[in-house]
């Protein structure tokens, strides 16, 4: 299983809105497409937190393939309003990943 961690900086943290486009977006078969098993969204105080599970290592290059997809495409516009790139220099989602540093799993 590979995980990915990104972080946002909230500009408008409406929870309810953000929920219902991903719901909306999960229903679909992208995150088939993506190899996503699972989804969270965290806060924590300004921050935006969305931790992505995969079933392989693949999870990255997945997701850069399904950037092309316009309901891919849509979301992110959808989102847009809602979060601010916690480092300035953001260009695409993997500048807003974090390393993990530590892994532990029986």
């Amino acid at each position: 299983m590979y995980s990915t961690l990104i972080i946002a900086r909230f500009k408008k943290p409406d929870f309810g809105a953000i929920s219902e486009l991903f719901g909306e977006f999960d229903r679909t078969d992208m995150p088939h497409r993506m190899g996503t098993l699972r989804r969270q969204l965290f806060h924590y105080h300004d921050l935006y937190i969305h931790a992505q599970d995969f079933a392989e290592d693949h999870g990255p290059e997945q997701v850069e393939a399904a950037r092309k997809d316009s309901r891919f495409i849509q979301v992110s516009e959808d989102l847009r309003p809602f979060f601010d790139p916690y480092d300035p220099n953001w260009h695409s989602p993997k500048d807003a990943m974090a390393s993990c540093f530590y892994r532990w799993q029986p």
